[in-house]
């Protein structure tokens, strides 16, 4: 499986590739967010937000598992599922995976079985206290076409493995 890696040596640095991958997204897509508590997967989901045109304020939904931020150029649907019980129970995850906006997963892997096939995973290693090592992982087409074209622009961070 093809993967990109990119190396941010600043919280500005990430949120450059995330507000990168913001322009390239389109309607239903789908990116899962996983990290050890601090690795900056709310830091990425703000950026992102931000690339939207979405002028609230972004923060993790820990408690509300989800959060929807509808004013910038298409929704973002932001779910941090760490509290899920039961990842077997229907919360209704389809409508959004499936809807008219983008999602993002926060702690992905615990409603694994409910996800789509295909969505961007993405992986945030923490490496020091400004570094990390940011790896996305395309699954289907179009998000193997969206890293290819966030690769070629992001040069001074890109590592392909």
């Amino acid at each position: 499986m093809e993967q990109f890696e990119f190396i941010t040596r600043s919280t500005k640095d990430t949120a450059t590739i995330a507000q990168n991958l913001a322009m390239k997204l389109k309607e239903n897509d789908v990116i899962t967010l996983e990290g050890d508590l601090g690795a900056g997967k709310t830091t990425f989901t703000k950026a992102l937000a931000k690339g939207l045109g979405i002028s609230r304020n972004v923060n993790s939904p820990t408690f509300t598992i989800i959060k929807e931020y509808k004013d910038g150029r298409l929704p973002l649907y932001h779910m941090d599922v760490y509290r899920v019980e039961d990842a077997d129970e229907d919360l209704g995850f389809d409508e959004y995976f499936h809807g008219n906006g983008i999602t993002v997963v926060e702690w992905a892997h615990l409603i694994q079985d409910q996800l789509p096939n295909d969505r961007l995973d993405i992986k945030i290693l923490y490496m020091d206290d400004t570094t990390r090592t940011i790896i996305m992982t395309p699954k289907g087409s179009h998000y193997v076409e969206l890293c290819k074209e966030l690769n070629d622009e992001s040069i001074s961070y890109r590592h392909n493995k």
